[in-house]
């Protein structure tokens, strides 16, 4: 169901390739500001780095899907067609972007339940996607996850307990070890996650046994509706590792965030062990969608970083200045975005809901093949044999 690339993150690539055939794989040169890194006991990433101008159009692309894809969400929630818990990341695509951009498909990457947008990213359509928080049979965890519990290939969720996901990704990374690849695990969490006991306990194991693990704090500086001041002593999550090197990073550009996930990734693949990484980022919306995110903020604040600091039009303005792209070009990239999540929505919204069968509740506890005769449930009449794939309405 999942396929192992992005489906139409190459969503504008007839158009690309129509009006940049022989120029795409061009090298550019970028030149990022001073204030993009601040180091803790490590020496931050170069400023000046070249990349492919074809990268640049990919994370454009990227981002652009991602927020139509959110935004759809948003929509479809205030049409009661997803219930529940939906945590949106609008404002806080270029991580997610820049991450994947950055690795490769050997890496993994773990996060918490704003997960959408990493995802998409890992490989899960559109459609998927959005068919799980409709709770659709064809959604990405089969209708039964909605919108906390996301998996695609290399990426492991998609996780509702707050903080749980650190030492699942401290899992990852002695697993990467363990086979002797030169990969890492992008392990992801909130600033309001960053002071659980957990998380603490996975650094001591990752530094201990020298795993190749990025702890990677997504600071969007509300955990739920508390100012990260009003609930952390030491704000700078960067160095919260103490005894393992930080980097601080502006995860509002999406070229900075690319530049030093790479820098992270080399890191870890070269035996040096652990990073600890703080992605400051915002999140235009409130922590779900039950949260209006007005109430511990003022609406001018998150204007001002709209106006002032959102990645798409900081990259926008990157393809612009360099001539990457013309204006009509990138009108014609969004306006091609738009039309493919709009399909996206429509063909989702029109799939099946999971059927009624009781099997569907069972067939994901063991891998086919490998279940055990008889699973016991809460009393003898939800005991459920795998053969038969029925009750076995027995009392013990």
């Amino acid at each position: 169901m999942i396929r192992s690339v992005r489906p139409l993150a190459n969503v504008s690539s007839r158009i690309a390739k129509r009006n940049l055939a022989s120029s795409s794989s061009e090298l550019v040169s970028i030149e990022l500001p001073a204030s993009s890194f601040e180091g803790y006991n490590l020496d931050i990433p170069e400023l000046s780095f070249e990349t492919e101008k074809e990268t640049l159009l990919q994370m454009y692309k990227d981002m652009i899907i991602i927020r139509r894809m959110e935004m759809a969400a948003d929509a479809l929630y205030k049409a009661k067609k997803i219930r529940g818990f939906c945590h949106l990341s609008v404002g806080q695509e270029a991580i997610a972007v820049g991450i994947e951009n950055a690795i490769s498909k050997e890496d993994t990457v773990i996060t918490s339940y704003r997960c959408h947008g990493f995802a998409f990213m890992r490989g899960a359509p559109v459609k998927a996607i959005l068919g799980e928080l409709m709770g659709k049979r064809t959604g990405v965890s089969y209708g039964k996850g909605g919108s906390m519990h996301m998996f695609a290939p290399g990426f492991y969720g998609g996780n509702g307990i707050v903080g749980a996901q650190v030492p699942l990704g401290a899992g990852l990374a002695f697993s990467h070890k363990y086979r002797g690849q030169k990969a890492a695990a992008f392990t992801l969490y909130g600033d309001g996650a960053s002071n659980q006991g957990q998380v603490f306990e996975a650094y001591n194991m990752a530094k201990l046994w020298n795993l190749p693990c990025i702890f990677a704090c997504e600071n969007n500086k509300y955990g739920m509706g508390t100012a990260a001041s009003r609930s952390s002593a030491l704000v700078e999550y960067h160095k919260r590792g103490q005894y393992i090197p930080g980097l601080k990073i502006n995860g509002m550009d999406v070229l900075a965030t690319y530049q030093a996930s790479k820098f992270a990734k080399d890191w870890a693949a070269q035996g040096n062990g652990p990073l600890v990484l703080e992605y400051e980022t915002y999140r235009y919306g409130g922590h779900s969608m039950s949260d209006p995110g007005t109430t511990y903020r003022t609406r001018e604040e998150v204007q001002h970083m709209r106006s002032r600091n959102d990645p798409i039009a900081g990259l926008k303005a990157t393809l612009l200045d360099k001539g990457i792209a013309t204006e009509e070009e990138i009108k014609s990239y969004d306006k091609a975005a738009r039309a493919y999540v709009d399909e996206q929505v429509a063909s989702a919204e029109a799939d099946s809901p999971p059927e009624a069968k009781m099997d569907i509740l069972f067939e994901d506890v063991y891998v086919p093949g490998s279940e055990i005769p008889v699973l016991r449930g809460r009393i003898s009449d939800d005991s459920w044999d795998f053969k038969n794939k029925t009750f076995l309405n027995k009392v013990y």
